[in-house]
């Protein structure tokens, strides 16, 4: 049923019926994606996949070099979605959806842009596209999630499976059995473990990437009569079964008293529109870690305020602006950060490597505190061994409020209490910056595109307002001009 559903909306769905304001998302979506993944390509994690990758003779057959790596050359579609998926996630920056829990935009550009360029096709076909992707991404990660998730299992690396293959099944142009049978062996081949994302490993990076390969294999494969069960979804032995028990066990004791339990949810979900819901990130760490920075950051404006205002050299000082840099990280007693259980866990003091710091709550808090914000550019230029860094390090405390877990799902609840020797001062944030409900506008999103691609030609970005009329093939070429 569910991928029957699925299928549907992919293959009925046309550019004219698309809301604009759906569009205009996928758009900033697509911004946002080109801007991280420009940058991510230069992560150790991608350097190392394109080695691998030339290993595997993915780059020896020149003329069928026609798709782009970000930042890099060419490869064949498989080649270039499997990189531009690893590099879309390298630095913890790509969007995402926080019922879903998955960062669908780094999967879904990755697949539809390799197919796009191999096939030639028009802006109107990428964005019909691209809706569908996130569709099926955020649609399959609400139904599955949060239980796949506590499961063990990384969204972004098994369900956008699902979201890729779909996204290069409606590109070209499979039928309704083509398309199930495409949905079916994405659903066998989902995979991603988060005893890898919360180890320090490259094993999230590696998901995203796969995610996007398998993903297009697996269209590829229907394409040509390659068939995949059509239950592979809510099947017995299927992925809900499988990868989400207790999601599986609740529609099934539903569907006893309601036999339309699973229909309705799916007429309620499919055509939403969810690209709309998604969020979009500032800082290089795990969403669930955001709140938390934004709190402290809120709460020591305050504290620097109020040290200000009650400074008498400053009172009547017209060139003071209550700056952060008016007090002494010494009168810093201890900053005490209360959050839900999910963020909490992420209280490793201990880093060991780049992919460990980005889940590391402490070290997160202790960098906003420090440099006023948490951006790429200033983690990559500090001393983690400094006696300054050490010393805020020290004063960080991470607890779990019961309280706040009541508030997840629908927020991303944390409390900052600074404790100095001139006071108290405190902080609450529901949702961190970039969700819906508190949005970034287009300016922040080019500002952070400048940010992270200091050189680049942002002008090159405006081709994207009328991209529909566009051959993907022809703006990418100019995208990739240095």
């Amino acid at each position: 049923m569910i991928a029957e559903k699925l299928s549907e909306f992919a293959i009925n769905l046309k550019y004219e019926n698309i809301p604009k304001i759906a569009i205009e998302k996928a758009k900033l979506c697509f911004i946002d994606f080109l801007g991280v993944t420009n940058r991510g390509f230069h992560e150790e994690s991608s350097k190392i996949a394109i080695k691998a990758l030339d290993q595997l003779k993915f780059f020896s057959d020149r003329d069928n070099q026609m798709c782009s790596i970000i930042g890099g050359t060419y490869s064949n579609v498989l080649g270039a979605g499997f990189i531009n998926g690893i590099s879309a996630h390298g630095i913890e920056l790509d969007d995402g959806h926080r019922f879903a829990q998955l960062h669908p935009g780094s999967i879904v550009f990755s697949s539809a842009l390799a197919i796009c360029e191999a096939e030639n096709l028009k802006g109107q076909e990428f964005f019909e596209a691209i809706i569908c992707g996130y569709e099926i991404a955020i649609i399959l990660g609400k139904l599955a999630n949060p239980y796949h998730r506590n499961q063990g299992f990384h969204s972004t690396g098994t369900i956008t499976t699902f979201a890729s293959g779909i996204t290069v099944a409606k590109l070209l142009k499979l039928d309704l059995d083509q398309t199930i049978a495409a949905i079916g062996l994405c659903g066998t081949q989902s995979s991603g473990l988060l005893e890898s994302d919360h180890k320090g490993t490259m094993g999230k990076q590696l998901h995203a990437g796969k995610a996007v390969f398998n993903g297009i294999l697996s269209a590829y494969l229907a394409k040509n009569g390659f068939t995949g069960v059509k239950s592979i979804i809510e099947g017995h032995e299927g992925f809900l079964k499988a990868m989400a028990t207790v999601s599986f066990d609740e529609i099934f004791n539903r569907l006893i008293n309601d036999e339309n339990y699973l229909k309705d949810f799916l007429d309620n979900e499919v055509g939403k529109y969810h690209i709309n819901d998604v969020y979009f990130k500032m800082y290089p760490f795990c969403r669930h870690l955001h709140s938390s920075i934004d709190s402290t950051l809120s709460a020591k404006r305050k504290m620097i305020n109020d040290i200000n205002n009650n400074n008498p050299n400053n009172s009547n000082n017209s060139n003071s602006n209550n700056n952060f840099y008016d007090f002494e990280e010494e009168n810093i007693e201890k900053i005490i950060i209360e959050t839900y259980k999910i963020a909490s866990k992420h209280n490793n003091f201990h880093p060991k490597n780049k992919e460990d710091l980005k889940q590391s709550l402490p070290y997160a808090i202790a960098i906003a505190t420090l440099h006023d914000d948490a951006t790429l550019k200033i983690i990559e230029n500090i001393d983690f061994n400094s006696y300054e860094f050490k010393n805020i390090l020290n004063k960080i405390v991470i607890k779990e409020n019961n309280k706040f877990n009541d508030l997840t799902p629908n927020y991303r609840p944390s409390k900052t209490i600074i404790k100095t020797t001139k006071g108290t001062f405190k902080d609450f944030i529901k949702l961190p910056k970039g969700e819906v409900e508190n949005p970034f506008k287009r300016e922040d999103i080019l500002k952070k595109f400048g940010s992270l691609n200091p050189n680049f030609d942002l002008n090159k970005l405006k081709l994207i307002n009328n991209l529909e009329s566009s051959n993907i093939r022809d703006f990418m070429k100019i995208f990739n001009y240095q």
